[in-house]
């Protein structure tokens, strides 16, 4: 399947106090992605297929590796690992050639802001969706089937 790249310049306003990357910044980082991905994804023209707006309903990070200010960008790989009747998962990875610093999901909820609801995500939008969808890594599956039945 297809996964979304977008290369992300470092600013030294990035930095905290020890030097890396601090961790809030990583979410800007992945929005960054998230908006061009959308956008890129958009048809133009005549249809109505991610207009509107979108709002943040869960973020999970793991932070592998920490990341230092340097002049050449991290790459940002971004897929779909769910597209459900309301929501979609999208799953991003933050690296360069040799390093994976972070690993992410964000859940995203279609919003329609002329009515101030959420909506359903429509046939066109999945469709656009759809070639980068590569679900979850097996593990990851077997935990979420695991704490869905603990819930």
């Amino acid at each position: 399947m297809a996964r979304h790249i977008y290369s992300c310049p470092l600013r030294w306003s990035d930095m905290d106090a020890l030097g890396h990357v601090n961790n809030v910044v990583f979410l800007r980082y992945l929005e960054e992605a998230r908006i061009d991905f959308m956008f890129r994804l958009a048809p133009g023209e005549g249809s109505t297929s991610f207009t509107g707006g979108s709002v943040v309903a869960r973020h999970e990070i793991d932070y592998l590796r920490p990341l230092v200010h340097r002049h050449a960008p991290v790459t940002i790989e971004s897929w779909v690992t769910k597209i459900g009747a309301a929501s979609m998962t999208v799953a991003y990875e933050i690296r360069d050639e040799e390093t994976v610093y972070v690993r992410a999901s964000t859940v995203v909820v279609p919003y329609n802001l002329a009515e101030a609801r959420p909506r359903r995500i429509s046939a066109e939008e999945r469709s656009l969706l759809e070639p980068y969808y590569e679900g979850l890594p097996k593990k990851k599956a077997a935990a979420v089937a695991e704490e869905a039945v603990a819930a």
